[in-house]
């Protein structure tokens, strides 16, 4: 998967959490949870989103490398083993 599909994936799983949530809106480097006001329920029902969409799974210890979506970009291709751009 590509830095893109990530984002996409990221995307999908905000608004299954929070439906009113506009992909295109989501500022790279700003907590999820300041953009959105995302509370604690909220971003476990986010990550659980991503393991089901990606099959990756993700200890509640790394859950703050999940805060934003540069960060969430980053952790997920190391965990995939994606390919990964210069500035991820």
């Amino acid at each position: 998967m590509t830095p893109d599909d990530f984002t996409r994936v990221i995307g999908e799983a905000l608004t299954a959490v929070a439906p009113e949530i506009d992909p295109k809106s989501i500022e790279p480097g700003v907590s999820f949870r300041d953009q959105f006001d995302l509370d604690s329920m909220d971003f476990l029902n986010f990550v659980i989103a991503l393991h089901k969409k990606l099959g990756i799974d993700i200890p509640e210890a790394d859950y703050p490398r999940l805060y934003t979506l540069d960060n969430a970009v980053a952790y997920l291709a190391s965990k995939a083993g994606a390919p990964r751009t210069a500035d991820t």
